[in-house]
């Protein structure tokens, strides 16, 4: 095996922890940024507890919004996994808070890995720029579909990973000298967490089995395991063919919250016991949205399942990804295993 050194942009999170994972098992030497180095101790211990033998692994202090840094990071890389990207709990008032940094620094990623010689760049786009502002649909959407920012129920986040992935390809016709690009849109990413830093997807599962969610609304997500997720990022970057493709991350048909509270209840037991067994009419959504932030959020989404379709990454890239099922439930024992649930410790 060929050993490179590879950047990977926002270490510190999710996704991007796992894909540091597989790449120090595969032997690369790997950077990572983080926004200030007093984070490196506490990633180096996540990291380790997980199995890494973090010996190769390496710590950039750099942030999207600020061009200090990057260029130190990417010095000598061979390839640049740039999975950082700004994903708020809630939507900001003003758009740009999400939109600028997203797009902003896409294109400063790019810059000093074109500058520093980088064969290819990996964006760690989303489903968010894919398959919004068309509203119900029932062909499955594909890597030819573009979310409409201009569209019904559009909000910041879409337009934010809409806009810096048209950047980023656009800035690679333009003027990348040759560097290639490939991108991955991975649905909603469940899996295992490795700390308490926990994302939106991961903390639904977890309110579910503590009781907190007091109702089940008809609401839809594709489903896919971070470790595939990752995966899929590795093999956009070696495969000779991933060049100027994007790819579709996802395990299968998109699942409900009720399904999800099923599969957890069934899979996890008496822990699974506070789930509860209760929908949400739609109805009541939309009244709530009138008052809550939240609801507001989750009511132009309400009974529409967006399907999409991974037949490109399996063909082109051999990509075989878990099932939603075993997402959903590796999400939960990760939980278990890390103390995290309420009334299990």
């Amino acid at each position: 095996m060929t050993t490179h050194t590879i950047l990977v942009t926002g270490g510190s999170g999710f996704v991007g922890s796992h894909v540091i994972l597989q790449l120090l098992a595969a032997g690369h030497i790997v950077r990572t940024t983080v926004r200030t180095l007093a984070r490196e101790a506490e990633v180096r211990a996540t990291l380790e507890k997980a199995g890494a033998d973090t010996g190769r692994l390496s710590f950039f202090a750099a942030d999207l919004e600020k061009d200090d840094g990057w260029a130190a990071a990417v010095a000598g890389c061979d390839h640049v996994q740039h999975v950082a990207s700004p994903f708020p709990q809630s939507q900001p008032e003003d758009e740009q808070e999400l939109i600028r940094p997203a797009v902003n620094g896409t294109l400063r990623v790019l810059r000093a890995a074109r500058d520093a010689g980088v064969k290819r760049v990996v964006v760690t786009s989303s489903f968010a720029a894919i398959g919004y502002g068309h509203g119900q649909r029932h062909s499955d959407y594909t890597e030819a579909d573009w979310t409409d920012v201009n569209g019904p129920a559009v909000q910041p986040y879409m337009k934010s990973k809409t806009l810096a992935e048209r950047a980023a390809w656009d800035f690679v016709a333009a003027e990348a000298n040759g560097m290639e690009l490939a991108v991955v849109n991975p649905v909603g990413i469940f899996g295992p967490a490795l700390n308490d830093d926990l994302s939106t997807s991961i903390w639904l599962v977890k309110s579910m089995i503590e009781g907190r969610m007091p109702g089940l609304p008809d609401l839809w997500f594709g489903v896919v395991d971070v470790r595939d997720v990752a995966s899929l990022q590795i093999a956009a970057m070696t495969h000779p063919d991933a060049a100027g493709e994007r790819f579709l991350a996802v395990a299968g048909k998109a699942m409900s919250i009720p399904e999800m509270a099923d599969v957890l209840r069934t899979g996890l037991g008496p822990v699974g016991a506070r789930i509860t067994r209760r929908r949400v009419p739609s109805w009541v959504v939309r009244i709530m949205a009138l008052f809550n932030p939240m609801a507001r959020e989750a009511a132009p989404r309400l009974g529409i399942r967006s399907n999409a379709s991974n037949a490109k990454a399996r063909t082109l890239l051999g990509w075989q990804p878990r099932s939603n099922e075993e997402a959903i439930l590796a999400t939960a024992h990760s939980l278990i295993e890390l103390g995290l649930i309420e009334g299990t410790r």
